[in-house]
């Protein structure tokens, strides 16, 4: 397995992803200079998220680039600023939803998309080569702060949702930022715009970012929804470019219904051409029946939102994401953004009248069941043919009614399995037999 995963570089901070790794890459990352020679860095708020932001500014100044660190800003922002200050590239220091001891390092072409495959690969080999001479005196880099930053992107969410603001909302919301690149521009965003803002997890201390809440523990969202009798709530990952939402009822909407959610009205504004929409092998089978069921063909990619991207950028597609939360609206911008989801739900819900409930209630999902498998290499999976075959012994029980996928995660230490199909008990059954399956196979000694 290489240095890049599905989503950028992480690891244990200062451990597997070290000051020393983060000046090399900034070093390598040079590679991605035009002739502006100017890189911009932002982070989310992990303790390691400063010092490994020093390192990668280092090594790209160390390579004559002028850098421009934004500080704490959510990942979308990025390809945004990337733009706004005229740079050659932009990187986010992040391990999104990963707990607070990991971090991250992800880069963004000058057009905002993540890089492909084949550049990471280029990254990688530069790295491990060396990359160039290094200039002295004027050739040097300057770094600078940039602190406008985040209140340029705040200004852009605001256009984003004018019409909120002129017509009124009316709306309570909560909201959890997940201790995370959220926390501020979340809260202001949003009262800004007329609604009434209930804020949970919004006082990021280094150490608790996506600690028991954020899109990867609903729990307490959904009691907050409901002790608040808010209409709708909506939680989102440390670095902000993921959004799950909870109804009034108590009930979690994932990025499967927003999308369903989205094409439809897109479609209903005669905006949604060509008559497409882009999701991964994870979004359940239910959404591609529903979105048939109006004419509009779904295109699956495999998971990660980049691969989503250049999907779009393919085939001029308008909307795409995942079931996780990361949606994209070609018409913002090129990567998951929770905050623009977030807006785009909520202008919904304003135009058609109908509350998160009743327009999640438009999917009808097949039944599915997701594992994370805790293994210490999941990239051991890739050498267990009989594994793979004995995996197969369970898609053919599916055959026609269902399906399974099997995958070693590229950001944790764990391998994802999903079980989906039309028989709730059979899936539930083959689920359970998959987990014990690999926890055999993966991590007892021999097996």
């Amino acid at each position: 397995m290489g240095l890049f995963g599905t989503d950028g570089v992480r690891g244990l901070a200062n451990k597997e992803l070290t000051p020393e790794l983060a000046l090399a890459l900034g070093r390598a990352a040079s590679l991605l200079r035009d002739e502006r020679n100017r890189a911009l860095i932002g982070r989310d708020t992990r303790r390691s998220g400063e010092m490994l932001s020093a390192a990668l500014a280092a090594g790209m100044a160390s390579a004559g680039l002028e850098v421009i660190d934004v500080g704490v800003v959510p990942t979308p922002a990025i390809p945004f600023l990337v733009e706004r200050y005229g740079a050659s590239f932009g990187a986010v220091v992040s391990a999104s939803h990963n707990p607070a001891e990991d971090n991250g390092i992800k880069f963004f072409d000058r057009r905002g998309f993540k890089l492909s495959e084949e550049q990471e690969a280029e990254l990688e080999e530069a790295l491990n080569l060396g990359v160039g001479e290094r200039p002295a005196g004027r050739g040097i880099g300057r770094i600078r702060l940039a602190p406008e930053a985040r209140e340029l992107y705040l200004e852009r969410l605001l256009d984003i949702g004018a019409e909120l603001r002129a017509q009124g909302l009316g709306l309570r919301l909560v909201v959890d930022c997940a201790h995370g690149a959220t926390a501020e521009i979340a809260p202001e965003l949003f009262a800004q715009l007329g609604l009434d803002v209930i804020v949970l997890c919004a006082q990021p201390d280094g150490d608790n970012i996506n600690l028991g809440c954020g899109s990867t523990d609903l729990g307490g969202l959904k009691e907050a929804v409901l002790l608040y009798q808010a209409d709708l709530g909506v939680a989102y990952d440390g670095d902000g470019d993921r959004a799950l939402f909870i109804d009034h009822e108590g009930n979690e909407v994932d990025g499967d219904a927003v999308l369903l959610i989205a094409a439809l009205e897109l479609q209903r504004q005669g905006q949604l051409t060509p008559p497409l929409v882009v999701a991964t092998v994870m979004s359940n089978f239910g959404l591609e029946e529903s979105l048939r069921a109006h004419g509009i063909e779904l295109l699956r990619t495999p998971v990660g939102d980049r691969y989503v991207a250049a999907k779009l950028a393919e085939t001029g597609a308008k909307l795409g994401g995942e079931q996780s939360g990361h949606v994209i609206f070609r018409e913002h911008g090129t990567t998951g953004d929770g905050l623009i989801t977030t807006l785009e739900v909520l202008k919904t819900i304003k135009r058609t009248g109908r509350t998160l409930a009743e327009l999640a209630a438009q999917l009808e999902r097949y039944p599915q069941v997701l594992h994370n498998v805790p293994v210490a290499d999941p990239g051991l999976f890739h050498q267990k043919e009989e594994l793979k075959q004995e995996i197969a012994r369970f898609q053919r029980q599916l055959d026609g009614i269902g399906r399974v996928l099997v995958r070693p995660s590229g950001t944790q230490p764990v391998i994802r399995v999903m079980v989906e199909g039309k028989d709730e008990g059979l899936v539930q059954r083959i689920g359970a037999e998959l987990v014990e399956l690999i926890t055999r196979r993966l991590t007892t000694p021999g097996a």
